[in-house]
């Protein structure tokens, strides 16, 4: 099992929605994570942009997932990983009624160790080992949100 605890208490006119959506999530290994709904959707005063969002978190978790099977993959295949940065991106769109997010685009970044004695992967090869760590990662195969891994375009 998997689980978290979100901790929150009440601040402000619940009864009027005038109320701070400030939380926390609380994590087994001890982190703790200020929470809030996204001033996107909740304005200010009664959400916190310090906290993480949930939309945040899902992106997050898919683009962290990717990662460490990623990582994995490349050493168990010989190549050896020295920094991966993501820029992760999701879309929220309303569909048949609903909001939900749609799309996550990954754009991760390797630097790999290319010293004589380690060889760096080539584009085809870092391309197969993405897509390899798509396919084994929990939070993607748990998801309808389509899911695109962008080598080529620009980080932010």
């Amino acid at each position: 099992m998997h689980g978290a605890r979100v901790i929150w208490k009440a601040e402000g006119d619940i009864a009027s929605g005038r109320y701070s959506r400030a939380h926390e999530w609380h994590f087994d290994g001890g982190a703790v994570v200020a929470a809030s709904s996204s001033p996107a959707v909740v304005p200010l005063p009664f959400s916190n942009p310090a906290g993480v969002d949930p939309e945040e978190a899902f992106v997050a978790s898919l683009a962290s997932c990717h990662m460490l099977w990623f990582l994995d993959l490349a050493r168990r295949a010989g190549f050896l990983p020295l920094a991966y940065e993501d820029h992760a991106e999701g879309r929220m769109e309303r569909v048949g009624g609903r909001l939900w997010i749609t799309l996550v685009t990954l754009r991760p970044r390797v630097t790999w160790d290319a010293s004589p004695a380690v060889k760096a992967p080539d584009r085809k090869t870092e391309a197969a080992l993405h897509h390899a760590a798509h396919e084994d990662c929990f939070i993607a195969n748990s998801v309808r949100t389509e899911i695109v891994i962008d080598l080529e375009g620009e980080m932010e």
